[in-house]
């Protein structure tokens, strides 16, 4: 049986007090809770504090992202040992703002999951289309390209291995939301290509989350969706009472 899954993406937000503070509020709510799992995802010099406070809870640390080699000369970059070692279970992977600021390809990202994937570690491969792929009939397409360069090579043996996020870009960020049905009907897609990729009964067991402008109001409509899994939450996730709000609705 797949998990529900709700992750906070602080992106670059918050410091040392902040994050402390926003942790603390989150454990006092949900520090208990085993049904949805919950992940906070700080900015990297945030990690070890935010370890700190949710030791000995059932919150789990997760990373922004991370890059696709062991070690090197690769300036500003951080591994998957180095995560490990603070305690990071998870790695957002291929998110929209990492694709079109940094404008990381689809065979980088999947290079990325390829190493997370080989590590202890669950990458979070996010994907999703832009305003105008959505206009042009072209939210399919985009999304197969993504999932299927993005896994390219990529062996999931459980449901367990790997979470997808769909995130529309043009709902990040803009206060726009997919409707439940919009959402549900990408999401079912998904799901079917990665039962072709893989195995139906595989498809059936990955965490697929929505993400794009989550909010304790719109939350337990989407999450009630069959294929909806779960929330990767940005701007919400920076309020405690908010976030915790969004937690309750995949109670």
């Amino acid at each position: 049986m797949r998990r529900m899954i709700i992750a906070g993406n602080w992106k670059m937000h918050t410091d040392i007090e902040e994050a402390r503070k926003l942790t603390l509020g989150v454990v006092e709510k949900v520090g208990g809770k085993t049904e949805p799992a919950v992940i906070l995802c700080p900015p990297y010099p945030m990690l070890p504090a935010v370890k700190d406070i949710i030791e000995g809870t059932t919150v789990q640390l997760g990373a922004q992202n991370v890059h696709s080699e062991d070690k090197g000369a690769f300036t500003g970059e951080i591994s998957t040992d180095m995560l490990q070692s603070v305690g990071c279970n998870f790695a957002i992977i291929g998110h929209s703002e990492r694709r079109a600021i940094f404008k990381e390809t689809d065979e980088f990202i999947n290079k990325k999951v390829l190493k997370v994937n080989s590590s202890l570690m669950i990458p979070i491969l996010c994907i999703g289309e832009t305003l105008g792929e959505r206009e042009e009939g072209l939210t399919f397409q985009r999304v197969e390209q993504q999932i299927k360069d993005g896994l390219n090579e990529v062996v999931v043996t459980t449901g367990n291995d790997i979470v997808i996020a769909y995130e529309p870009v043009w709902a990040i960020g803009t206060g726009k939301t997919a409707t439940p049905e919009q959402a549900e009907e990408v999401h079912a897609y998904i799901r079917e290509l990665l039962g072709e990729i893989y195995t139906p009964e595989i498809a059936q067991d990955i965490t697929i989350q929505y993400g794009g402008s989550v909010k304790p109001s719109n939350a337990s409509e989407l999450l009630g969706q069959p294929n909806i899994d779960g929330a990767l939450v940005g701007g919400a996730s920076l309020k405690a009472e908010d976030f915790c709000g969004i937690i309750e609705a995949g109670s």
